[in-house]
């Protein structure tokens, strides 16, 4: 696990290229969750997630281990992809992204928009990783996989930020793709010494690390279908399995209807975007209500990348069907 200074130094690199998001507690989100509420407002950095910190540090290591490299390959469902671009370009360096197809529009032009060559292939994430490291052969590339050290190294400055701002945290919910977030979280709290509770969020249709919890070992699914793109991962990494095995509390699975109400609720309650995987921390806490009454808990809103029509269909109350392509009429909101 990385030392109170590792993670300084990769939070001071990451402060270089942008500044703190906001920790803020909503009255009416404390209302409607029945206990004190911050949340760590992610959808406010550089690429509206995030990611984009894990990418910086990631790209700045590799410049100085592996200065002959001049181009990169990751796959993604958006939100790592543009942070492999812009942390690329930031650094001289190509980057090209493997997406699966009907991936959401906006996040797919925004990628293009940092640079990246953009790859559809594929019907999710699993199919997109493979093309991914098939063409890193074929072309040469260096492979940006989704979970690494120096990832959970920047990743964790959020995690400081937030332990350093709000100091008496009872628990924080963090949602779970592949797991960089929840392990520098994991990270962050044991190197400050804290004590607070740390649970883990993934969709109901995407169990995999509620499954390797529950199990104490990796689990695979064969499918993740759920519209909350952020974490929809049929496969998860064996080294944050065992960080958040050992650090976590426990994981919460929610529902693609809790997913929508609390993307709903952060827009009623706080005029905030948050994408499926972002408001899956809030679905947690309302889950979990009662057990969590008149406590100081965290939330981590991970990102507010959404599709306009996908938005539109939850303020309206529905739920988003998985696996309907984005409409390519909307590739601006």
């Amino acid at each position: 696990m990385s030392t109170l200074t590792e993670l300084e130094q990769a939070a001071e690199l990451v402060h270089r290229h942008m500044t703190p998001t906001a920790e803020i507690s909503w009255p009416l989100l404390c209302a409607r969750a029945g206990c004190t509420v911050w949340v760590k407002h992610e959808n406010q950095t550089p690429i509206g997630a995030f990611k984009i910190r894990g990418g910086l540090v990631y790209m700045e290591a590799l410049r100085r281990r592996e200065p002959d490299v001049t181009g990169v390959i990751a796959a993604t469902r958006g939100n790592h992809g543009q942070s492999v671009a812009l942390a690329a370009r930031k650094n001289g360096l190509t980057a090209t992204i493997v997406c699966p197809q009907g991936n959401s529009v906006e996040k797919n032009a925004a990628m293009r928009a940092f640079g990246a060559e953009l790859v559809e292939h594929g019907h999710d994430f699993q199919d997109a990783l493979e093309h991914a490291r098939a063409l890193r052969e074929e072309r040469g590339l260096h492979m940006v996989e989704s979970f690494h050290p120096n990832l959970v190294l920047g990743v964790a400055s959020y995690s400081l930020e937030f332990l350093a701002a709000v100091d008496a945290l009872d628990t924080v919910y963090v949602p779970i793709g592949l797991g960089s977030g929840i392990c520098g979280m994991i990270a962050a709290r044991d190197a400050l010494g804290r004590k607070t509770k740390i649970v883990g969020v993934v969709a109901e249709n995407a169990p995999a690390y509620a499954l390797s919890f529950e199990t104490g070992g990796p689990v695979s699914t064969n499918s993740a279908d759920t519209f909350a793109d952020g974490v929809a991962c049929r496969s998860t990494a064996p080294a944050a399995v065992e960080i958040i095995n050992r650090g976590a509390d426990r994981i919460v699975k929610v529902s693609e209807e809790e997913i929508a109400t609390a993307m709903r609720c952060y827009y009623t309650d706080t005029h905030n975007l948050a994408e499926g995987a972002g408001a899956a921390a809030l679905a947690a806490l309302l889950q979990e209500k009662d057990k969590m009454a008149g406590k100081t808990v965290g939330l981590v809103l991970s990102g507010g990348n959404i599709d306009v029509d996908l938005y539109r269909a939850v303020l309206a109350g529905g739920v988003p069907a998985v696996g309907t392509p984005a409409p390519a009429q909307r590739a601006h909101a």
